[in-house]
């Protein structure tokens, strides 16, 4: 069992984990008694096709009107820009785009960092000192923000950070979670490994494992959030071939990559990932930001049955959060 705690309501949701069975057997046998079997299933191949034979198969007219399906999926059609005819596909439905300045308003605080999408989220610090620090499970600093970025690696040296787990059922958008000017911006290549909690705690740092991309954002500008230098890294996952920039200044419209130099403003959509589930990364500087109270009482909640808590032997649950959400702010110094 899995559980997280929904932040509207305080209350604690067993989650049904998207293919668990296979994760499991993946990371508790395969990896172990088959590694040829481990490496071709979270390899490139693997994971396109896995992805086309779950999300580009068409679905079917009776399928698409079954409430049921549509409810199980966590999709809110209502919310969506395109009407409810367009969507044939499973992958059209979780690359769908929403009306996001309506169903997921933002709070108007310059110095609030939000939420870069609909996920399950934990705060934690990389210094020893911190009562938020964790050891290394979830990824390998010194590795996550790619060979040669010493410069990177010093900056948020002992600072916090933030994991945002999407599920499969998720809005599958990136949002700014601050505004800043790009100071960096790279692909790192890397395997696909799942983001389900078993292969988290079983294989041990794999976020730095998989192929991602990191974006460096500038916040102490004019008009930025005043945070700070924060690192953005978008994880992709089993399924996931791809996260694609497409960075918009008013709505879905006239999309752009996203390169160093450009000035990106905080809740306008970022990236896309392709379908499946996949991981956002946040790294703040040292003393910079204050999470959310709430978010930090519910980590800490001993009610909740988390496999996270299994496997760092202590309370550790996931917070359900919305996209453009507070979930931290500016630290007065």
């Amino acid at each position: 069992m899995h559980q997280y705690v929904e932040r509207t309501s305080n209350m604690v949701i067993t989650e049904e984990l998207f293919g668990d069975r296979i994760v499991n057997f993946l990371y508790s046998r395969a990896r172990e008694h088959a590694p040829r079997l481990f490496e071709m299933a979270t390899g490139a191949g693997t994971s396109s096709l896995l992805g086309f034979c779950n999300f580009d198969l068409p679905l079917s007219a009776k399928l698409l009107g079954n409430r049921r399906f549509l409810i199980r999926c966590g999709v809110d059609l209502a919310e969506c820009v395109e009407k409810t005819q367009y969507f044939d596909t499973p992958r059209k439905i979780f690359e769908r785009q929403i009306r996001y300045w309506e169903c997921r308003p933002m709070e108007d605080d310059n110095h609030a960092v939000v939420s870069p999408a609909d996920a399950r989220m934990l705060a934690g610090s990389l210094s020893r000192g911190s009562s938020l620090f964790l050891k290394g499970k979830f990824f390998e600093y010194e590795e996550l923000l790619g060979p040669n970025k010493e410069k990177w690696r010093s900056t948020f040296m002992d600072g916090d950070y933030a994991i945002f787990r999407l599920t499969p059922d998720k809005y599958h958008y990136n949002h700014m979670p601050v505004t800043g000017r790009v100071m960096d911006f790279y692909e790192i290549s890397g395997k696909y490994h799942s983001c389900n909690p078993t292969a988290v705690v079983e294989m041990v740092t794999p976020y730095s494992k998989n192929k991602r991309v990191v974006t460096i954002i500038q916040t102490d500008v004019p008009g930025g959030t005043n945070i700070g230098l924060v690192a953005m890294i978008e994880v992709v996952a089993l399924m996931i071939g791809e996260v694609i920039q497409r960075y918009s200044e008013n709505g879905y419209e006239f999309p752009v990559k996203v390169a160093p130099g450009m000035f990106l403003r905080k809740g306008q959509p970022k990236s896309l990932y392709r379908p499946g589930s996949s991981t956002d990364v946040l790294f703040f500087q040292k003393n910079r930001v204050e999470f959310a109270e709430d978010i930090i009482h519910h980590m800490q909640r001993r009610d909740v049955i988390s496999r996270f808590s299994l496997g760092f032997a202590s309370p550790l649950a996931e917070i359900d959060v919305a996209l453009r959400s507070v979930v931290a702010c500016k630290k007065e110094m």
